[in-house]
């Protein structure tokens, strides 16, 4: 009996040549959508890096994934299913091969099937073993193609950013993600930029974006109207479907005059229809949508509310615009996506922003800056302070920045003899109404400024300095800390000399006695001074407690420090007002006012911050002996003469010692 293969019949062969045909298709299916999917991992990677390279240069950061991340999974479920099919494939062909190859008895006589079945020529049968390696090899080759491609793409994938737009919408502290309305809008009927009587439901079939806008603001409501027209842009052909409207929320500037100079200052004249009307009239309409317009200390304090408001007259959503320059883009975007979604068809937005909060650029990061006129300025640490002026175009309408600006050279031009630091001018770009405001604005100056103009197209600068409001001085250490700030809107504008002085106090060093000292100091101060001293750190009563001690120190400057242990500034001044306490704890009294805070948290803060005099609990509206109106916000140090009258209110926080110094001299100590 002779061992001999078993016959294979040409519909067996052919049946086993689709098979591995297939498979061969199947390998090499599952290779291109591996290699098609790695090109798009690395295409998506080079996307991504350029698309932050050019966020970097607008200021803004980008965190998204990359938009082709969901087709890369696919790819990779893709590649693991065909490979594992192609795989399972060829290991039944090679099962099915080597049970017709088992040999088995044939019996005498017979003829082999021709010399093919004989193994050729010779008549030797066909060795199996180098076919079932060139079986088996192609099948390892496939499982390391799985094991190491699918293994990069799914690394990539999951390397990738996975914040979803709106996860990182929700945890930007400076974006509000919109609180959803329902109901009929209010009708509004009121006159105008341009004297024309304008009724809210004559824009009925358009989606509404209404903003509540102080006609003089500086801070907040530049940024929202620059974010409206950001998502009328955004929106292309579609943006004709969005109607802008504004209403004054000012209750000291409420002509015709006032609306038409902040549009066209702002570069809306032709963009929105900002409303005014009597002030009664104004009230009602304030009333009917929860907006408070008030003015408190002489400033205008308003509710910075933006409502959406769908083709049919109802109210979708509410937004509250938040001080942050580098993300007036983002809102818009915002805006235009929620205007989308109002419209038929939703109309496509063009702008791919991530909501991941931007980072300012802080002083003690350098920054290249481009410089009005061409070239660049720097900014940040060097081996000088250095004072900043953070301004707009748009100012003129509220203050005379012309004339202001050139009044600087003064300041300029003796800063080095006087021991002085540079001063360089800071434009913000973001919320200028067009890349030709500054420029059409600085040909009208009648002289050229005697320093530098930077451009902050990104607003990132203005954040990173903590700029809330326009004009805005920021005078900045050799190591890039905030020394000292000054509002303008708010404060007004400083001479030369008095900048000086300012600026001086800021810089100057201050003595910082050993605690013995300090402790000595206290010792010999008067009774109710040292009554003070002995009540360190303490959480005492509530407001009429704190009304009845400043009572009982009549006689005595008193400064009041306003604070919260969840106020980052509050905690930043801390220190500088400790030290304050111990240099003039025989002449001044010092009070704390923890304000909307809670005792047991209030009381936790105090124990590792140590001060030498007392505090009591207080809220907001609680002080109206003092300061009608209440307090705007934390910190706010009040100064108190020695017959009991408020001399000066400093809302802010105290960035050093010198200036707080300079306060209590000017305020409390001065006869």
């Amino acid at each position: 009996m002779v061992a001999a293969p078993e016959r294979v019949t040409g519909g067996k062969i052919a049946g086993m040549a689709k098979m591995a045909a297939m498979s061969r298709s199947l390998c090499a299916l599952a290779l291109v959508v591996l290699a098609v999917a790695g090109a798009r991992t690395s295409a998506a990677a080079a996307t991504t890096t350029a698309a932050a390279a050019r966020d970097a240069a607008k200021g803004v950061t980008s965190s998204q994934a990359p938009s082709g991340q969901g087709a890369d999974v696919l790819a990779a479920v893709v590649v693991v299913g065909l490979g594992a099919v192609a795989l399972i494939w060829r290991l039944a062909l090679l099962r099915r091969r080597r049970r017709q190859r088992r040999p088995r008895a044939v019996a005498a006589g017979s003829v082999a099937a021709g010399p093919a079945a004989a193994g050729g020529p010779s008549g030797a049968p066909r060795r199996a073993g180098p076919k079932r390696v060139r079986w088996i090899m192609p099948g390892f080759g496939l499982l390391a193609v799985i094991g190491v491609g699918v293994p990069i793409v799914a690394f990539s994938l999951l390397s990738s950013p996975q914040i979803s737009p709106s996860s990182a919408l929700a945890r930007n502290p400076y974006l509000d993600p919109g609180t959803p309305l329902s109901g009929a809008a209010p009708n509004i009927t009121l006159s105008d930029q341009l004297g024309r009587t304008v009724s809210l439901d004559s824009f009925r079939g358009k989606v509404v974006i209404l903003d509540f806008n102080d006609s003089q603001c500086t801070t907040i409501c530049p940024l929202t109207t620059t974010a409206m027209l950001d998502a009328k842009a955004m929106l292309g052909a579609a943006g004709s479907q969005v109607q802008l409207l504004g209403v004054d929320a000012n209750p000291k500037a409420t002509s015709i005059e006032d609306v038409l100079s902040y549009s066209q200052v702002h570069g809306m004249l032709g963009q929105w229809h900002f409303l005014t009307g009597s002030l009664p009239a104004l009230q009602r309409v304030w009333k009917a949508y929860g907006i408070a317009a008030e003015i408190r200390q002489g400033q205008i304090d308003h509710t910075p509310a933006l409502f959406v408001i769908d083709p049919q007259g109802r109210l979708r959503k509410l937004y509250m615009t938040q001080q942050s320059y580098a993300a007036v883009g983002q809102l818009g975007q915002v805006l235009a996506r929620e205007s989308s979604s109002l419209l038929p068809g939703r109309p496509r937005v063009s702008s791919g922003l991530s909501y991941t909060q931007v980072p300012g650029i802080s002083p003690a990061s350098s920054v290249a800056l481009p410089r009005a006129g061409g070239g660049t300025a720097r900014l940040g640490p060097g081996g000088a302070p250095h004072l900043s002026l953070f301004f707009a175009s748009w100012d003129q309408a509220v203050t005379s920045i012309a004339g202001h600006l050139e009044a600087l050279n003064r300041y300029a031009s003796s800063a080095s003899a006087a021991g002085l630091p540079a001063l360089t001018a800071v434009d913000v770009g973001v919320v200028e109404p067009s890349p030709s405001a500054l420029p059409r604005f600085l040909r009208t100056l009648p002289r050229p400024l005697a320093y530098p103009v930077a451009i902050d197209r990104s607003g990132r600068v203005a954040d990173g300095y903590e700029v809330q409001g326009e004009p805005w001085f920021v005078l900045t250490s050799p190591t890039g800390q905030i020394l000292w700030s000054w509002d303008v809107s708010t404060s007004g504008w400083l001479s030369a000399s008095a900048l000086g002085q300012r600026v001086r106090a800021a810089l100057a060093p201050v003595s910082q006695a050993p605690p013995s000292s300090a402790t000595a100091e206290q010792a010999h101060a008067p009774p109710p001074l040292a009554s003070l001293h002995a009540q360190a750190s303490q959480l005492l009563g509530s407001e009429p407690a704190l009304a009845a001690r400043i009572r009982a120190l009549r006689g005595y400057p008193i400064v009041i420090n306003a604070w919260a242990s969840w106020c980052t500034p509050c905690r930043s001044e801390f220190g500088v007002f400790a030290g304050a306490a111990a240099r003039y704890g025989r002449r001044v009294a010092f009070l704390g006012a923890d304000t909307n805070d809670s005792a047991s948290d209030a009381r936790a803060f105090l124990a590792h911050h140590r001060l030498s005099y007392p505090s009591y609990q207080t809220g907001y509206n609680q002080f109206q002996s003092l300061l009608p109106g209440g307090l705007e916000g934390l910190p706010t140090t009040i100064f108190v003469n020695r017959a009991g009258r408020v001399q000066s209110v400093h809302t802010g926080q105290y960035d050093s010692a010198g200036t707080l110094d300079a306060d209590i001299e000017s305020y409390a100590l001065r006869r």
